[in-house]
């Protein structure tokens, strides 16, 4: 039946959806490149098997829209802020550069002046979409080289606006003005400011309203609401869908329930946004690609290569290492997918020659599908990169200056800034080295000792005076850095102590292999950290934990993956000591107890409560004996029933005074 057809194409997409994309998977290769070969297939290229493709398309956007959306969300308007000069300076570099080189090559072929300035717009833009999800996929999004994609990637959709606008002007139909043009922009700024003061005021108290009814349903359809109808109101006003998107979810961003937001849009994330890669691919003709072979493989190789170079320039002239800058140029060298949109607008004012067109979409397509290629041999790339054009050092003399025995932390990420405090209040020597140029201004400003580079260079970690250092710390969320980092640092100093994080437990046996002494990896520490509290709930003796952490740890996290001789049982202990519990009192002046032994004092007569420790002049005396002396000041740790320590806590205290000290 016609009404059902939709239904049909769906069920074709999913179904041989899910055959490609195993095969790829078992094949090691991206899930992304399986949907691009599923649309070849059932597009009309291919087998043909979907009839409704306006429709296919049509969820597709969706999913660009759902997939930018859970990227507000997991971003911040924070974090936006920060990017600001990533956003302008590096997106105005990178659009500026690639588009003026694209429309240069395109006069040079021939085409006149407004299809070659139509060719920059087209070239100019990257994949949102791809880019997100691979970073997404390799917990990369906050790495420098993420940090610096997404700003760009943030210019660039600002940057769709003016050239969707200047379309009819180069085609000479006189469908806009430059006044409109700019009337356009100052309402598009206008939208934006008006979404980012909606964040800081009403959305939160609306979904404070929204959560208070506790309906799954009510909080699902206002997040659907606040997606869709962001997009829908920045698309009417002239701004991009994924913009709008993407506001709508630092407007999210902004409450207590982002979290929650994007448990629920996850889901719906995944089905709609594979979805646009499926559309992507349909639009693979294999015909056309067979006769033109050289002259697609030429351009696709020409765009890639020259946009990976711009990209890299541009985060260069950030202040960022030329290896971080290959790694971001490598995420930015497709062709997006909303120049698939200029394509269509300029078919339609007939700027494009239909050789050009379909040369841009059989490039487009190409470049998109090889970016997960590129992003997987970004590592090896970057490493040759960075040995070709070693990273600067910019170190204020005192960052280097009697550096003896001291602790050299890479990365000034969460982790880097806690290890740094700490070794603050033990007044211990440290080095901080990091590449991102505003924190190191600001370290530098705070009279910090930092030094601005790449790790993976030898002459930055001999800055950091390795040869004398006792400790090296690696924060950096980048595995292969990390992986790099301890190579270099164990063949510049042998003897020095390597201590690594890492986010996956599937890094921590190449670390080791490496040169690393310890490697602690978040998910499993945070997995240990909570079975031990677990345990300790059901007072579980502290050997018997401290030996299932040494063994965890002992044994690379095995324990958590494989099926082992469970431990004596000891879960009956909570109930055998009933509701026990410890507290910590102090002995005050005017106390009952100030002067009196612990015999004297009656204090397990009269509350039933016991004394387990006390600690004096910085010593701890475990299990007093019953002549010890209680002097005013004492620090006793007693066990006792609820009832029992709210009894001891009135003789502890002076007269009138609280007793826990």
């Amino acid at each position: 039946m016609p009404e059902f057809e939709f239904l049909r194409d769906l069920v074709v997409v999913f179904g041989l959806g899910v055959a490609v994309v195993f095969i790829f998977t078992k094949l090691r290769l991206p899930s992304l490149i399986g949907f691009l070969a599923t649309g070849a297939v059932v597009g009309p290229y291919g087998l043909q098997l979907v009839h409704d493709r306006h429709s296919v398309e049509l969820l597709a956007e969706i999913g660009i829209v759902i997939l930018l959306f859970a990227v507000g969300v997991e971003f911040s308007l924070g974090a936006l802020l920060r990017l600001g000069r990533v956003v302008l300076l590096g997106g105005t570099l990178q659009v500026v550069l690639t588009g003026g080189a694209a429309a240069l090559a395109a006069l040079a072929l021939g085409l006149a002046l407004p299809s070659a300035v139509l060719v920059g717009f087209i070239v100019a833009l990257s994949s949102t979409a791809i880019v997100m999800r691979l970073l997404t996929e390799r917990g990369e999004a906050t790495t420098p080289q993420g940090r610096i994609a997404l700003g760009i990637l943030i210019f660039q959709d600002l940057a769709v606006v003016p050239m969707v606008l200047a379309i009819p002007l180069l085609a000479g139909s006189g469908g806009g003005d430059w006044k409109a043009i700019g009337l356009t922009l100052l309402e598009a700024v206008g939208v934006v400011v008006a979404v980012l003061v909606v964040a800081r005021s009403v959305v939160p108290r609306v979904l404070h309203f929204v959560v208070a009814t506790r309906s799954r349903e009510l909080f699902l359809f206002s997040m659907i609401v606040i997606c869709l109808g962001t997009a829908w109101l920045t698309s009417e006003l002239g701004l991009s869908l994924a913009l709008g998107a993407f506001l709508a979810g630092l407007v999210v961003s902004e409450s207590e329930y982002a979290h929650h937001a994007l448990g629920t849009v996850l889901p719906f994330r995944d089905a709609f946004s594979s979805l646009f890669f499926v559309s992507i691919g349909m639009l693979l003709d294999a015909g056309y690609f067979a006769s033109h072979a050289p002259a697609v493989a030429g351009s696709t190789l020409g765009i890639v290569a020259g946009k990976a170079v711009i990209a890299a320039a541009a985060a260069v002239a950030l202040g960022y290492p030329a290896r971080i800058g290959a790694l971001a140029g490598l995420l930015l060298a497709q062709i997006g997918e909303f120049s698939f949109l200029l394509l269509h607008l300029g078919g339609r004012h007939e700027l494009l020659p239909g050789g050009s067109a379909q040369l841009l979409l059989a490039a487009t397509v190409l470049s998109m599908a090889a970016t997960p290629l590129l992003v997987r041999l970004g590592p090896a790339i970057s490493d040759w990169v960075g040995r070709q054009l070693p990273a600067a050092v910019a170190a204020p003399a005192e960052a280097e200056a009697g550096l003896d025995d001291h602790v050299v932390i890479v990365g000034y990420g969460v982790n880097g800034q806690n290890v740094a405090r700490a070794l603050e209040h033990v007044q211990m020597p440290y080095v901080v080295i990091e590449m991102n140029p505003e924190t190191v201004r600001r370290l530098r400003r705070a009279k910090k000792p930092v030094l601005y580079g790449d790790a993976t260079q030898p002459l930055i970690l001999e800055h950091a005076g390795i040869a004398r250092a006792r400790v090296v710390v690696v924060t950096v969320p980048d595995a292969a850095s990390a992986r790099r980092i301890v190579e270099v640092a164990r063949h510049l100093n042998p003897a020095v102590r390597l201590i690594v994080r890492t986010r996956l437990v599937g890094e921590v046996a190449e670390l080791y292999r490496l040169g690393a002494h310890e490697v602690v990896p978040e998910e499993f520490e945070t997995a240990i950290e909570i079975v031990s509290r677990v345990l300790r709930s059901y007072l579980v003796p502290y050997d018997v934990i401290e030996r299932l952490v040494r063994e965890l740890r002992r044994e690379g996290y095995g324990m958590f993956r494989e099926e082992r001789r469970p431990l004596p049982p000891v879960g009956g202990l909570g109930r055998l000591l009933g509701e026990a519990q410890l507290e910590v009192f102090r002995v005050q002046p005017g106390s009952p107890l100030a002067g009196r032994t612990l015999a004297e004092s009656g204090l397990a007569a009269q509350t039933g409560a016991l004394v387990l420790a006390v600690h004096r002049a910085h010593k701890t005396t475990a299990s007093p004996p019953a002549s010890w002396r209680l002097e005013p000041e004492d620090i006793a740790l007693v066990l006792g029933s609820p009832e029992a320590l709210a009894k001891a806590s009135a003789l502890f205290g002076s007269p009138g005074e609280p007793g826990p000290g």
